[in-house]
């Protein structure tokens, strides 16, 4: 009788995969003043840093989807993590060795970034193939170790630049790279299922001509955008709305609404067995809005940044939940669909941000315009899974 594979490593190196996404997304930003002092590199060169970061994932999503299958899920998942790790260390390094710091830093961005493209693309179907019986629970809790990710570098970055210094930060970004160094090994050593067997699973031309996965896209990227739009301007909407400095206003933005999107996230991870997810979706869609139009419509701030902070509540299950459904309703769609639904959060995390930033330009400024703008997100999701809802039933009246 042969024995169980032991699905707890993969689940446990799976959790530190989106702790090392988290590192890759939000230490650098932290820094972006201090890259400012101590080199001398202009705000407006800084801003290409999110930018470089998010375009090198979109790209690794892309091409995710021509060569994961043939490589295989261990490799990819293994030099995922070698690679934040490099690009870590490169970030500690390479400002002082290159001629020009900016594009030191810039090299390891790339790095980092192309580790946590591949970690964004190969952990959620990784965890989908194993054989769990609550996959919906296993989703929403896996990807709430993002958000305890972004809290903890957050606050562990604060405590070391308290205790220490903020010239150390190349000490800090070493300590950091030892998380991804740390889990090659629990990928190496892991038991790793396929998603679909050899030959079943759908071609992308196939995938790309079916009406489903463009609509599982269009709430991906609404998902992406929901979430992101909130996210990226948290800080700046709690500083501009209640007046306070921007180190209480990263702790009261960010950090809440990550904290209450990882709860929430936990919760249903939880709760699932006994909620419909669709349902469930949809609730979060409505609540979502509410959080938008009260952030951006109240004259109260302490109610404005009750519904910054609500709103990582309302988007916690979105992402996952996204991922789930297309799982259940395409379930031969293979790594090349996580791997479009990836590059589609991702495209609706860089659209979405973007349009508040813009819509608050042409309102002087006014960032309660922008946010305002961004209500559409959760409610152009409410109408894709309407939609969702009624196919899925047509296609069983058929059968």
């Amino acid at each position: 009788m042969s024995e169980q594979p032991n699905y707890r490593k993969t689940l446990w190196a799976c959790y530190l995969g989106f702790i090392t996404q988290a590192i890759s997304a939000n230490f650098a930003p932290l820094l972006f003043l201090t890259f400012k002092n101590i080199y001398g590199i202009p705000l407006e060169k800084i801003a290409l840093i999110p930018t470089v970061f998010y375009l090198t994932q979109l790209l690794i999503d892309f091409a995710a989807t021509k060569f994961v299958d043939r490589i295989g899920y261990r490799i990819c998942v293994v030099v995922s993590q070698v690679v934040s790790a490099a690009g870590l260390m490169m970030l500690a390094v390479l400002p002082e060795l290159f001629p020009s710091p900016f594009a030191g830093i810039l090299t390891a961005v790339v790095f980092y970034a192309m580790g946590s493209g591949l970690v964004e693309v190969l952990v959620s179907p990784i965890v989908e193939a194993c054989h769990f019986e609550n996959k919906d629970g296993m989703m929403s809790l896996l990807h709430s170790f993002y958000c305890w990710g972004a809290v903890g570098v957050i606050f562990g970055s604060t405590l070391f630049f308290t205790v220490f210094n903020v010239a150390d930060w190349q000490i800090l970004a070493l300590l950091w790279a030892l998380v991804p160094l740390y889990n090659t090994f629990n990928f190496i050593a892991c038991p790793i299922e396929r998603l679909v067997e050899d030959g079943k699973g759908m071609r992308i031309g196939s995938l790309l001509r079916l009406p489903l996965f463009w609509l599982l896209v269009l709430l991906m990227i609404c998902s992406g955008a929901s979430e992101a739009s909130m996210a990226q301007w948290a800080s700046a909407f709690t500083e501009s709305a209640t007046g306070v400095s921007k180190t209480v206003g990263d702790l009261a933005g960010p950090c809440l609404f990550a904290v209450l999107m990882g709860i929430s996230r936990v919760f249903y991870g939880r709760m699932s067995e006994k909620l419909d997810l669709t349902k469930t979706m949809l609730v979060c869609g409505a609540l979502c809005i509410s959080c938008y139009l009260l952030a951006s419509l109240s004259s109260s701030p302490i109610m404005g940044l009750a519904g910054c902070a609500l709103c990582g509540i309302s988007v916690g299950i979105m992402w996952p939940g996204t991922i789930s459904i297309s799982a259940q309703k395409c379930p031969t769609g293979g790594t090349a669909m996580f791997a479009f639904l990836a590059l589609a959060g991702d495209l609706g995390a860089t659209v979405g941000p973007s349009m508040v930033g813009h819509f608050s330009g042409m309102a002087g400024g006014n960032l309660k315009i922008g946010l305002l703008s961004a209500a559409i997100f959760p409610a152009v999701l409410i109408f894709v899974l309407f939609i969702l809802e009624r196919m899925v039933k047509k296609q069983r009246g058929s059968n």
